[in-house]
């Protein structure tokens, strides 16, 4: 009977462990950037995958370098909105959760995205003293091309035959 109960006891510790390692997570955080890729993956358990372009500067060689960041997620809500951003090529803020073990019902990552927030379009600067011109400018005349003077007597020598 003893056996029993240690074994039901031990069973139970070991269902919980699984279960918070498969549910929980050790880090959770943002990232920023532009949608690249969404795909629906895997032959038995379907998950979403997708790639985040983040960009960024390089210090080493001084110029832009793309830096992908892959993620997975299985929430609905959260697949419509990246399939919008997917759409429109919108900067988004990903909310995600590290998760410890990465299982294969899970998805490929251990990130998985639980939020998507669009970033704000940048507005056109507007300055409190510019109007816009009411017409476009005239343009400047240019000026006449110069004309030969006339011929009168004075200014032609002729040339008598000989």
């Amino acid at each position: 009977m003893k056996f029993r109960i240690f074994l039901l006891v031990f069973l139970a510790i070991l269902l919980a462990a699984f279960w918070y390692i498969s549910t929980g997570y050790f880090s959770s955080g943002e990232r920023a950037g532009t949608l690249s890729k969404l795909s629906e993956r895997g032959y038995v358990f379907k998950t979403y995958e997708g790639v985040l372009n983040e960009g960024g500067y390089s210090g080493e060689t001084g110029t832009l370098q793309p830096r992908y960041w892959d993620f997975s997620t299985v929430a609905d809500s959260v697949i419509i909105d990246l399939r919008k951003a997917l759409g429109t090529g919108e900067r988004v803020t990903l909310i995600y959760q590290e998760k410890f073990v990465r299982f294969p019902w899970n998805g490929d990552t251990k990130y998985f995205i639980t939020k998507v927030i669009f970033k704000p379009q940048p507005q056109k600067p507007v300055y409190q003293d510019y109007e816009e011109p009411a017409t476009l400018p005239q343009t400047q005349a240019q000026p006449a091309l110069p004309q030969p003077a006339p011929l009168t007597k004075d200014t032609v020598s002729v040339v008598e035959p000989v």
